[in-house]
């Protein structure tokens, strides 16, 4: 739960769940098929590579991103299925 106290993990959750709406289209890949490449997500979060990476390696860890590598990038997306059985895991504890 940690992880989810970080305002700019919780906000790119929200940018991830409309890819298209969020950021501009990618060369390699697709951004609902895809994800997200990793400097976009630094971009918009206004944070270097590494700060961006570590964030969506820690919800990656939680299960709540998944990652795919094209070429040298690597693109993050929501897992929904995870998020999901989050939502209604922490239903079940209140």
């Amino acid at each position: 739960m940690a992880a989810l106290a970080s305002p700019e993990r919780l906000q790119l959750l929200e940018w991830l769940r409309y890819p298209q709406t969020h950021f501009a289209p990618v060369r390699d890949g697709d951004l609902v098929d895809d994800g997200v490449c990793v400097l976009f997500i630094a971009t918009k979060l206004c944070v270097a590579q590494p700060t961006a990476t570590a964030h969506v390696q820690a919800l990656a860890r939680l299960g709540m991103v998944t990652s795919k590598r094209i070429s040298q990038w690597t693109f993050y997306k929501r897992d929904e299925a995870a998020l999901a059985a989050l939502k209604r895991k922490i239903a079940e504890e209140l």
